[in-house]
């Protein structure tokens, strides 16, 4: 690891969950497209553990209580890095991971995997209702990876400027405001501001490459149905109008469907 930590580590990997052991915790970060196989090949095994699911996006929790009774903690990050090699990664942004209970799980529960986080030097804070922090960043993401991912431009200054008509940070703002509409319709206080979240993230120094960016770029399948998809739905079922969104989640959806064009 590199960047912001310098460190070598080894670790146990494999593909078969049950050569495991038996663990106390269990954290789900994969790519949307892949929760459903993931969480299906967790059934049966993890007996007794915790299941932490750190997505974007909503509705990862459902998906992986489908498979097992597991207790059950949500938690969303901005931890962010970029892939050098199987055995290199670049750690750029070394912001919070939140979490918080989900079902029957306590607060205290996240408190102890809040704790256990942060003793290995990363930042992590839980919170009795995860909600405004995750709804924060899924419109800070529905809106940032998705201009990303069709402009061909990493998160850097363009989008917050809005010193020319012509400035895409203009668009940004006014997708943020679609999202924070539907979070009020929904009955959700926000944590952050998802607009002053992308300015700061702007002013880092570096621009950051979206992972849907990435992905459109190596011509695979999208986080668009659990992140924008999501915003959507709930959208739809609150009866608030997000033309922009709809745009941008039909315009992904139609650059996945290039690839095989």
């Amino acid at each position: 690891m590199s960047g912001r930590s310098e460190r070598h580590a080894h670790v146990f990997a494999t593909a078969d969950p049950a050569e495991l052991g038996v663990p106390e915790l269990v954290i789900v970060a994969c790519k949307g497209t892949d929760l459903e196989a993931v969480a299906s090949r967790l059934a049966g095994n993890a007996d007794g553990a915790t299941v932490m699911t750190v997505q974007n996006g909503l509705g990862a929790e459902d998906v992986v209580a489908r498979h097992g009774s597991w207790p059950l903690v949500s938690a969303v990050t901005f931890m962010s890095g970029t892939k050098h090699g199987d055995t290199h990664v670049e750690y750029v942004l070394d912001t919070a991971t939140w979490l918080g209970p989900y079902g029957d799980t306590t607060l205290e529960r996240c408190e102890e995997i809040a704790v256990l986080i942060r003793s290995s030097g990363l930042k992590a804070e839980a919170f009795a209702d995860l909600r405004p922090a995750q709804w924060s960043k899924l419109i800070f993401n529905a809106t940032v990876n998705a201009v990303a991912a069709l402009t061909g431009l990493p998160h850097d200054f363009h989008f917050a400027d809005e010193s020319t008509p012509a400035g895409l940070g203009h668009l940004v703002h006014e997708l943020v405001d679609e999202g924070k509409r539907v979070a009020a319709a929904v009955g959700v206080e926000l944590r952050e501001d998802p607009w002053e979240m992308n300015v700061m993230a702007t002013q880092r120094g570096s621009a950051h490459y979206p992972s849907m960016l990435e992905d459109v770029e190596a011509g695979r399948p999208t986080e668009i149905e659990l992140i924008t998809g999501s915003l959507i739905r709930e959208a739809e079922r609150v009866g608030v109008p997000v033309p922009l969104h709809t745009a941008l989640y039909r315009l992904i959806k139609a650059r996945e469907a290039s690839y095989s064009a």
